[in-house]
């Protein structure tokens, strides 16, 4: 079966993190990235934030959005984000080593997959990220006082998707999505979209024998990935693609004020989210110039805002004065 199919890569992924400042200042700090939006979750009874960090253009495909979920303690296991790769220009590893130790942050040894070479490195609440080298992506990073546009994260890479089972999974990438399978490199499968590479690839990483991981909010464990697509109708003959094939756990199209989107169960356990921008995306309720500064609430929130900020952890964002784009 051949469709037409309508994602072209990364627009985010999204993790349930610890505290809410600890992991301001890892992505700001630590990775280097933007924060680009403080608004909160759409769902639930209880507030709880929802932050973005992207690149220098706040572009799709560099998206990092967290959940600081406190509340409750996530299980890590199969059927989840195993890590998530940025992207970052040939030969920066080194200075990302030394980065990393400056910070104190745990982070593992040179490695490769794919002739690739990365470094992997934790997140105060557990999350694992990856730094890897890739020689052809000419997104414009963030710079801060400590790395400069000639090191930084360009957006995401792709991710590694950990499953107990690979046939299913490889189904569900290629006839429902349309991605590729484009190598094997031990337990890693590796899947490309459109043109493949930076922010067009998706590993699976077999392991049969471990446990299947949380699917609820908790801190330590990611939530979804969300791949990119031009708007509600293609959004609709996304689904229609899932349902034709027999994926009828997919969701309604969602409106989450910035976006617009639509998530479905695969088959090995990872939530999958399509969304295309609406609205103005993130310059909706503030300038580019000033994104991430203050926390914006969709309109149908603002009758609750002080009750919302009581029950929030109170976080500094960096000053845009003091990054330069």
């Amino acid at each position: 079966m051949s469709y037409n199919y309508p994602a072209t890569g990364y627009h985010h992924i999204t993790a349930c993190a610890g505290g809410a400042q600890e992991d301001v200042d890892f992505f700001t700090c630590v990775v280097g990235q933007r924060l680009v939006k403080q608004t909160v979750l759409m769902d639930g009874r209880f507030p709880h934030y929802h932050l973005y960090y992207a690149n220098a253009k706040a572009e799709p495909g560099s998206v990092m959005t967290t959940f600081p979920y406190s509340r409750i303690q996530g299980r890590p296991g199969s059927g989840q984000i195993q890590a998530t790769t940025y992207s970052v220009p040939k030969d920066t590893l080194s200075f990302w080593q030394g980065h990393f130790k400056r910070h104190k942050v745990d982070h593992g040894p040179i490695e490769e997959r794919f002739g690739q070479k990365f470094i992997r490195f934790k997140h105060p609440s557990g999350l694992y990220f990856e730094m890897m080298e890739e020689k052809n992506d000419n997104r414009e990073a963030w710079s801060t006082d400590e790395i400069s546009q000639s090191e930084g994260v360009r957006g995401f890479h792709g991710t590694v998707l950990s499953v107990r089972d690979v046939a299913e999974q490889e189904r569900f990438l290629i006839e429902a999505l349309g991605f590729r399978k484009t190598g094997v490199d031990g337990k890693y499968h590796r899947f490309e979209i459109g043109s493949g590479g930076a922010n067009k690839t998706l590993t699976l990483l077999h392991e049969p024998d471990r446990a299947p991981g949380s699917w609820t909010f908790g801190a330590g464990t990611m939530h979804h990935l969300a791949l990119w697509v031009a708007d509600d109708e293609a959004m609709a003959a996304q689904k229609a693609i899932y349902e034709e094939l027999g994926y009828t756990d997919a969701s309604e199209i969602k409106d989450r004020y910035y976006f617009h989107s639509m998530y479905v169960r695969s088959p090995g356990g990872i939530l999958i989210e399509c969304c295309c921008n609406a609205n103005g995306g993130f310059e909706r309720d503030e300038t580019f110039d000033q994104l991430g500064q203050q926390l914006h609430l969709p309109p149908w929130f603002e009758d609750r805002r002080e009750e919302i900020l009581a029950g929030l952890e109170p976080i500094k964002a960096p000053a845009v004065a003091t990054a330069r784009a």
